[in-house]
């Protein structure tokens, strides 16, 4: 079958945007979960400019508009967040790294005093929705810049994997990479146990995604990294004990002249039939220009698999700070047909700013082809069932950082899955 055969048998798709909120004062994450456990899905949202996180849930009785509640305040500069039950009482917490460089750091100088993290206590479903979430320590990491909790060593109890984006002995320099495990008493512990996990392979963190079905034969947890080494999967192995890194591909060179960045800003895995790790779909160099992605060249296992990268696309130019408007990336199966696409999100500004959507035509030959699906700014984007319609919708919030990048009227926004529905 030609790859023009294949392109009339796909069923374009279509999502019908909904406003969560808008004139966002800050924006930089999101994150959707179901607070209280009632079936209906909350949004977190926060930004960098502000100490200030916030639920977004329509209450019953009234299912038209958004309501902000406060959930967290005095948590300065929070930057990646994560969530899981860690009280164990069914309730699904959240982890917060925030403080990124220190009261007296920069970007270039971070302060060994900062990169906290933070766990915030899900009040549950006996308390009001304006109530305050208490907040417990987890230990300090300087230029912590994404967290993931899960098991990535063993299933008993679980860790948190902190990732700085930046050295304290330089931009550049390489990383402590560390995980925290979750202690006997999570509610009065003064920290948790810590160790570095690698401080000799990483440099520059932006992008980390967790994943829980890509080690063989395994029920760990393990993350696709997107740094200056371009995109490395890192896992433990269980059987020998050890950490690994299987790089992916290198990434972006040709701009570092003009840049000074090279390697991945964000990247995700994507599924075709059966096989779980069929590419790698990633924005390419730190808040770069180019969706590129890796296909497998020839198979002996993923371990010893041959990459082979395709450029898609080149956004825009790099603005007087090297830097340009691709920042988030996710796959996942929006057309329920067994593949996964895959979705980039642009910051800005205008014409670069939206949503484009990815769809494999020949993976063997990284053949897609994409869609235009949102035009808000975007600094993440998340997946799931947002709206009990059995297929998977996707949610963004804009890109607004005081001083650095500001997205006009940054906004929250729910994409309703129509994909097969008729309209």
């Amino acid at each position: 079958m030609s790859n023009g055969e294949k392109l009339s048998q796909f069923t374009p798709p279509a999502f019908r945007p909904e406003i969560i909120a808008e004139h966002l004062r800050s924006a930089y994450w999101i994150e959707a979960m179901d607070l209280d456990q009632d079936g209906r899905i909350e949004f977190i949202g926060h930004g960098m400019s502000l100490d200030e996180i916030y639920s977004f849930r329509k209450e019953r009785g009234d299912e038209t508009i958004w309501r902000k509640h406060l959930v967290a305040s005095g948590v300065n500069m929070p930057v990646g967040m994560d969530q899981a039950d860690i009280t164990g009482n069914g309730y699904p917490d959240l982890i917060v790294c925030y403080d990124l460089y220190g009261e007296a750091g920069t970007f270039k100088d971070p302060s060994p005093d900062g990169g906290k993290i933070d766990w915030l206590e899900n009040p549950g479903a006996t308390s009001s929705s304006a109530a305050r979430w208490n907040r417990h320590y987890i230990g300090q990491v300087p230029a912590a810049h994404r967290v993931k909790i899960g098991h990535f060593t063993q299933t008993e109890r679980l860790e948190v994997l902190c990732f700085p984006i930046v050295s304290c002995s330089g931009t550049h320099g390489v990383l402590d990479i560390t995980l925290f495990t979750q202690p006997d008493d999570v509610y009065n512990a003064e920290s948790w146990p810590s160790t570095v996990i690698d401080n000799s392979y990483f440099r520059f963190v932006h992008g980390v995604e967790k994943h829980s079905d890509l080690i063989p034969g395994s029920n760990l947890d393990s993350v696709i990294v997107s740094s200056d080494e371009g995109v490395t999967w890192l896992f433990y192995n269980e059987w020998e004990k050890i950490w690994r890194k299987v790089p992916i591909g290198s990434g972006e060179f040709s701009q570092i002249d003009r840049t000074h960045f090279k390697g991945t800003g964000d990247a995700d895995v994507g599924r075709i039939g059966g096989d779980r790790f069929a590419y790698v779909a990633a924005i390419e160099p730190f808040h770069g220009n180019t969706v590129a992605v890796y296909v497998k060249d020839g198979s002996a296992g993923t371990g010893q698999t041959r990459w082979q990268r395709h450029v898609l696309d080149i956004y825009s130019e790099p603005n007087s700070l090297g830097e340009s408007p691709g920042h988030s990336v996710l796959c996942a199966d929006f057309d329920g047909d067994g593949d996964d696409e895959f979705l980039v999100g642009l910051r800005g500004p205008h014409p670069w700013q939206g949503v484009l959507y990815y769809k494999a035509v020949d993976i063997a030959k990284g053949a897609f082809t994409k869609w235009k699906v949102g035009t808000e700014s975007v600094a993440r984007i998340i997946a799931g069932d947002f709206s009990g319609s059995g297929r998977i919708d996707f949610a963004t919030i804009g890109y607004s950082i005081k001083n650095y990048y500001e997205a006009p009227n940054p906004k929250i926004v729910l994409y309703h899955n129509l994909i097969g529905e008729d309209r």
